[in-house]
């Protein structure tokens, strides 16, 4: 006798994934979003980093110049300023000190007076020559353009007047008192650093000491060559993770697209890619998915390719009974004789008929059971009213159905879909009444419990032999008691209940029904999960 819990299965169910959001749940999108993002940060940080270090440097070199200004500023006013109470400037004396000074050949020294006019140039002091390469020479004429000039005379115009008047604003400022600095464009086109410090003698300014350093440019290139090594880097982090990803994503999508491509022709009845199913990412999930949903596909292939050889062979042999039926009766001229030819010939069409109604019903049952939304069902109360129906059509001889209600009022409420659920419940009847003697009774019972419901349909009959506990579940499987009508029963309904029981995610078992030692019939017991 099996348990009385029955054969353990495990139901088959499918877990979301992904949950969390776009960003939380999945592993490839947080992937793409750090490996994009590292990149920027890459390019952000050498960005700010480089632009940190070139502001220091210019603010570094306008305090250098400052402080070597003042000190020169200080030594033209205590060697090159006479007269009190009207203190002046003088410019022989001032010139002579400034070339007396070494003025670095990256920075330019002038000197004005109290009306801004030059006194004295470090680079004409010290009769600096600049030497470098001569520029292209510049076309004149009207093929140069509009002007004597052209246009590129007129811009070269315009920069140097644009030049002169920021180092005019610049020496005004430090006229009134002011130390300026500023990172300007001087005559040349060069960016410089400039420092212009007023030459007080007590109050009274008596002119302006300007100092210039030209190697702005070669600074900022140097900052623009330090931020090299983080621009490769960027690229480098942008290339490494396109070809990541794609070797992640691309390549892996490709290679599912190959194995869909070959169940599709074919030649392959389910995709494998354990290397992609062992991932754990979203990927891996598809490949699962898809490995899992071909592998069902595949058994579904296999077990109508399984049910249509069952049916076949079922066909063939009430089709092979009336052949010989038909045949024999054209020779047998004995009326008695032809009257159970015509008997046989009757019992053959009731079994085919009876074959294809129940084959007609399995070959539908996934497609109500795919096309019906499961929902709370009370399933005491659908067995009750199945139980009314068949008390209500009992026939002389069939076997009278009683119905015991669950103790309590509390409703046994199921999920689930409650054509597929009735047809369970008819067949189990139908197959207890099948092996009832004539007169007796079959009951169902229903009990519920904390978690399940279960439905017992306990007959009189001869029970089920030890062996055939889980055979009877089988398709076209029947074992009929002696003396039982040949061809009586399908085979299919106890197929059916099963499969439409474990759709619902429950179980169905049989057992027998044993008091004194002795078998007093079969039970037929399903078990569903409790509606919460």
């Amino acid at each position: 006798m099996s348990d009385a819990r029955g054969p353990d299965r495990e139901p088959t169910t499918l877990e979301p994934k992904g949950g969390g959001g776009w960003f939380l749940g999945s592993r490839l999108g947080r992937l793409i979003i750090i490996l994009n993002l590292l990149g920027l940060a890459v390019i952000i940080g050498g960005s700010l980093i480089v632009d940190e270090l070139r502001q220091g440097l210019v603010q570094a070199r306008l305090d250098s110049l400052r402080t070597q200004g003042e000190l020169i500023a200080n030594v033209i006013d205590q060697a090159a300023t006479s007269g009190d109470p009207a203190p002046s400037l003088q410019p022989d004396i001032a010139d002579g000190v400034l070339g007396a000074l070494f003025i670095p050949h990256s920075q330019r020294a002038r000197l004005y007076d109290a009306h801004g006019h030059v006194l004295a140039d470090s680079d004409v002091v010290a009769d600096r020559v600049e030497s470098g390469e001569l520029p292209p020479v510049k076309k004149t004429g009207r093929a140069a353009g509009r002007g004597f000039l052209g246009w590129e005379g007129l811009w070269d115009a315009r920069q140097q007047e644009k030049a002169r008047g920021e180092l005019d604003r610049e020496i005004a400022a430090a006229l009134a008192g002011q130390t300026v600095t500023d990172v300007r464009v001087d005559q040349d086109g060069r960016r410089v650093v400039s420092v212009s410090i007023p030459l007080r003698h007590v109050r009274q300014v008596l002119g302006v000491l300007t100092l210039e350093a030209s190697d702005v440019d070669r600074v900022v290139a140097a900052q623009r060559r330090a931020l090299i090594p983080f621009i490769l880097i960027a690229v480098a982090v942008a290339v490494g993770s396109s070809i990541l990803l794609t070797r992640l994503i691309a390549v892996p999508v490709l290679r599912l697209a190959a194995a869909a491509d070959r169940v599709r022709l074919s030649r392959a009845r389910a995709i494998a890619l354990p290397d992609l199913a062992s991932r754990r990412d979203e990927l891996g999930d598809l490949a699962r998915s898809l490995e899992s949903m071909t592998q069902a596909l595949t058994a579904r292939m296999v077990a109508i390719e399984r049910f249509a050889a069952d049916v076949a062979h079922e066909l063939r042999n009430p089709m092979t009974s009336i052949r010989s039926a038909v045949e024999t009766l054209e020779i047998v001229k004995a009326d008695s004789a032809r009257q159970r030819l015509v008997g046989i010939l009757q019992q053959d069409v009731d079994r085919l008929d009876r074959l294809i109604t129940d084959i007609s019903n399995a070959s539908r049952l996934d497609a109500e059971l795919a096309r019906d939304s499961p929902e709370r069902l009370d399933i005491a109360h659908l067995a009750a009213d199945i139980c009314e129906f068949y008390e209500a059509t009992v026939r002389a001889g069939q076997a009278h159905v009683r119905y015991a209600p669950p103790e309590g009022s509390e409703p046994a409420l199921v999920i689930g879909r409650e054509g597929p659920l009735s047809q369970v419940l008819r067949n189990l009847i139908d197959n207890a009444r099948s092996f009832s003697p004539a007169g007796g009774e079959v009951r169902v019972a229903i009990r519920q419990t904390r978690d399940e419901v279960t439905i017992r349909v306990d007959d009189d009959g001869p029970g089920v032999p030890p062996d055939s506990m889980e055979t009877i579940f089988e398709r076209f499987y029947t074992s009929r008691p002696k003396g039982a009508a040949f061809g009586g029963n399908s085979g299919l309904g106890l197929a059916i209940a099963r499969q439409i029981v474990e759709t619902h995610g429950g179980r169905i078992w049989a057992e027998n029904r044993v008091a004194d030692g002795e078998v007093r019939g079969a039970s037929f017991v399903v078990a569903l999960s409790r509606a919460r």
